[in-house]
């Protein structure tokens, strides 16, 4: 058994490095790292390639998104499994053998995600049923979740916060996923339609559709800092989320549905443009951190970030993550 890890990036090399150091020790004879490094920075670039030389670096001039950015990297795959990982996450202990062998062990399933926690230790709720009316409630990002964690409708969207054996899930979050190499080949990998957000959940319905199952499997677990790319720019990353739901929604709909398409992408779209305002409105607040020393990196020169920096960074990461979703 070997696996492909496929790691889209789009200006975050701090947050990339940080995330091939956690690798570094897992990987095993035979599995490989691609990295496609959308609008590339040369010396950047080189600068991550010459302290991890086991990850294969693939420039981009343009930003291709981030479907249309895994695409590419699996191209370069040469292994039985793909393993999505998002470049701000750290993976902590044997994420990809306990995964491996988990499909493996299980020929029926398909996509396997691990337990994902944020930043301060808490787990994100990476295993969900598919998006629905209830998902206005009870969604991540839903006011009622957010003031409510528990409320009924997040436990129907929002599963296994407290699994600790495997479960069965709609879709898995791409921030880490594994897949079947010959599985995501038969469906054309993800869908470019979606250039930022909500590939994972459309790939998992393709794959749902082939009657293969989604697991989460919580025994391993992957730290997801979130925000990485988006905050390089926050405006499109909030734009893009709403865009990419239409075109989720427009997938899964049935007749009725197409009919409220109009409706559904007006109130979107209004719905893009107030989190647009109230997330530049909160980036242009004062953050009022003590200084603390960096992250160790392995590089120096552009990838360390000051101190400073890291710390308002790490300050506004919970914001960045929930006003794009």
């Amino acid at each position: 058994m070997s696996t492909s890890v496929l790691i889209v990036n789009f200006r975050g090399y701090a947050d990339l490095e940080r995330c091939l150091h956690s690798l570094d020790s897992q990987l095993r004879p035979g599995n490989d790292v691609i990295v496609l490094d959308n609008e590339s920075d040369e010396a950047s670039a080189a600068a991550i390639t010459r302290a991890y030389p086991f990850a294969l670096m693939i420039p981009s001039g343009v930003n291709l998104g981030f479907a249309a950015g895994v695409n590419v990297a699996a191209r370069h795959a040469r292994n039985r499994f793909l393993m999505v990982l998002n470049p701000d996450t750290v993976v902590e202990g044997p994420v990809i053998r306990v995964l491996e062998d988990f499909c493996e062990s299980h020929p029926d399933s398909a996509v396997v995600g691990p337990r994902i926690l944020n930043g301060d230790g808490s787990v994100q709720p990476s295993a969900r049923a598919f998006p629905s009316f209830s998902t206005l409630f009870g969604g991540r990002s839903a006011w009622l979740t957010r003031r409510y964690p528990r409320n009924p409708w997040a436990r129907r969207n929002l599963l296994g916060l407290d699994a600790a054996a495997p479960l069965r899930a709609d879709w898995i979050s791409g921030s880490c996923l594994m897949t079947r190499r010959d599985v995501f080949e038969r469906l054309g990998g993800f869908d470019e339609a979606f250039f930022l957000y909500w590939e994972d959940a459309d790939y998992c319905r393709r794959v749902a559709e082939l009657g293969y199952a989604r697991m989460y499997v919580p025994s391993v677990s992957v730290r997801h800092f979130g925000g990485g790319s988006a905050r390089y720019n926050l405006a499109r990353a909030i734009r893009e989320f709403h865009a990419s739901a239409y075109v989720l929604y427009c997938r899964q709909t049935g007749s009725i549905g197409r009919a409220a398409a109009p409706i559904v992408r007006a109130g979107l779209y209004v719905r893009g443009e107030l989190r647009v305002r109230s997330a530049l409105a909160r980036m242009a607040e004062p953050v009022f951190v003590v200084p603390e020393p960096p992250a160790r990196v392995v590089s120096a020169g552009p990838l360390a970030a000051p101190p400073f920096e890291a710390t308002a960074s790490r300050a506004r990461e919970s914001h960045l993550e929930s006003a794009a979703t």
